[in-house]
């Protein structure tokens, strides 16, 4: 690999490839504004890509962040009108069982109703029609506008728009290490590029913290000491099947899990909240597997003996509660931080805050970056609608089994069978999904669809993609035998808390191909 160094310039740079920073990049470009937006990873490697799914309509956390909770209503009806291609109007419930505080339940339709959340009180029966697999200890129940969204669809499409408007560029894989600064400004951000192994400058005349759990670490860098986050770990569990049609949550205070959101072909539980300090080594546990499935058997006892393809773990950013109050008890709203008391004029770090909100981050983040730049132009991803590309849509549920039936090529070779995911589908990938430009491999190709994402997790068309993108030219040597055992023991990492009845079957044979026939686990590293 080269070491040269390279030098690049913007107006803009933006660290941190969740929907957030995604978000800033097309605001700036929709006002005219370059930018350059990286990450150590890859879009949504961290909460963005690690959470449920769900777009709250706010019903959540009417008790406890009533300001929060409207702006998730808000934010909610903005983005079912902007981005419709991402969302599904799945609608939610909440519901009370016996042994759940009646006082607390009978509040919660007031309590929406003072933060303007349409909510709907249901019958036990009405209720039980709408998902007969409610607990038939049901007390209360009551609906809501919450839906569901796919935040890598999402990220694909705002990183896609920026570029298509002005030429902003995304680099996955860029990592900062430190910041050169002069007369209380940051010149440059002086950055690894790990996919060719060599150093990294990058001017620019403004620079966006959206590093998420990792903003405080950024902020750091710039000599900034008024970031101060809580590390809330979360651990959600994916099911085989999709099991309820609405989201279903538990109306109770937040707890463990108390939330089942529907997915395209699975459904998603939890979510459980730790507190940790370590960012990089999280893992889910079978202890929080447990607790999830205790709690949530007893609003749907049918998930007490459902199939768990896998679990994974992610850090939430969490702003700092007051006194020992608990991390449930932290804001879900976020902040904006201008570092103008850090003697920094060029900085500022965006925290905090929910997926739902990431459109409304971003405006005030831009509005920031805009002003100091001397543009006046005003936001406009309130009413300009995120437009479509066949090329980022391959995330979505059944979009690969739609464009099979509307083809029918027998010479499409499908290379995921659990998603049936074609070769097609790849080469769309490559022709347009932002950043895989960059980096042609399997796990770029697994994050920008559905590969890996079915029961098998990956045991087979693993195998299949790396073996295509061998043919295609993109892995010359080991690299690609390395990055496909990489990409199993990740899945693996996600299974190995869920391992029993048919997935245990189901881990056999990924072992016995995987280990027997392929020899990966004596893959020697340097190869």
């Amino acid at each position: 690999m080269s070491s040269g160094a390279t030098t690049l310039e913007t107006e803009v740079l933006i660290i941190g490839g969740g929907v957030t920073g995604a978000g800033i990049m097309r605001d700036l470009a929709l006002r005219g504004i370059h930018s350059l937006l990286i990450d150590k990873r890859d879009l949504c490697a961290g909460a963005s890509g690690g959470n449920h799914g769900l777009l709250h309509s706010g019903g959540r956390y009417v008790s406890t962040d009533p300001a929060a909770a409207m702006e998730c209503r808000q934010e909610n009806a903005l983005l079912k009108r902007l981005a419709p291609q991402c969302i599904e109007t799945a609608g939610g419930l909440f519901v009370a069982v016996e042994g759940d505080d009646p006082a607390f339940a009978g509040q919660f339709p007031a309590l929406c109703r003072n933060a303007g959340i349409d909510c709907e009180e249901l019958s036990p029966g009405e209720a039980r029609r709408l998902e007969p697999v409610l607990s038939e200890k049901l007390f209360k129940a009551c609906r809501v506008p919450d839906a569901t969204i796919d935040p890598f669809h999402l990220a694909l499409l705002n990183v896609d728009h920026a570029r298509l408007l002005n030429g902003s560029v995304y680099r996955p894989h860029t990592e900062v290490l430190r910041f050169e600064m002069a007369d209380g400004e940051i010149r440059a951000a002086i950055c690894h590029d790990h996919l060719h192994n060599r150093p990294l400058t990058i001017r620019a005349r403004q620079f966006v913290n959206a590093g998420g759990a990792w903003a405080m670490n950024v902020a750091r860098l710039a000599a900034c000491a008024d970031v101060h986050l809580l590390y809330a770990k979360g651990t959600i569990l994916v099911s085989s099947d999709r099991l309820a049609h609405h989201v279903v949550n538990r109306l109770r205070p937040p707890g463990d899990g108390d939330i089942l959101v529907p997915g395209g072909t699975v459904s998603l539980l939890g979510t459980t909240s730790t507190r940790v300090d370590d960012l990089e080594n999280v893992s889910p546990t079978a202890e929080e597997i447990d607790r999830n499935i205790r709690e949530a058997a007893a609003m749907i006892p049918m998930l007490a003996g459902a199939r768990y393809i896998r679990a994974f773990s992610r850090v939430r950013p969490l702003l700092q509660a007051a006194g020992n109050a608990s991390d449930r008890a932290a804001s879900r709203g976020f902040a904006l931080l201008d570092h103008a008391t850090q003697g920094v004029g060029n900085f500022c770090t965006i925290t905090g805050g929910k997926l739902t909100t990431f459109r409304l981050m971003a405006e005030k983040t831009a509005d920031l970056v805009a002003r100091r730049l001397g543009n006046g132009e005003a936001c406009t991803t309130a009413a300009v609608p995120l437009p479509d590309d066949e090329a980022c849509s391959w995330t979505e549920p059944g979009t690969a089994l739609k464009h099979w039936h509307r083809d029918s090529d027998p010479d499409d070779m499908i290379l995921c069978e659990c998603e049936m995911l074609p070769q097609s589908a790849i080469e769309q990938v490559f022709a347009g999904s932002p950043g895989i430009e960059q980096a042609r491999t399997l796990e770029a190709v697994a994050l920008r669809t559905r590969a890996g994402k079915g029961p098998c997790q990956g045991s087979f068309c693993g195998i299949r993609i790396t073996s295509w993108l061998y043919d295609q030219g993109c892995y010359r040597d080991a690299t690609g035998l390395a990055h496909m055992r990489d990409f199993f023991d990740e899945r693996f990492k996600g299974q190995r808390s869920v391992v029993w009845g048919q997935q245990a079957a189901q881990m056999e044979l990924a072992e016995a191909l995987h280990c027997g026939l392929l020899g990966l686990d004596s893959l020697e590293d340097d190869e």
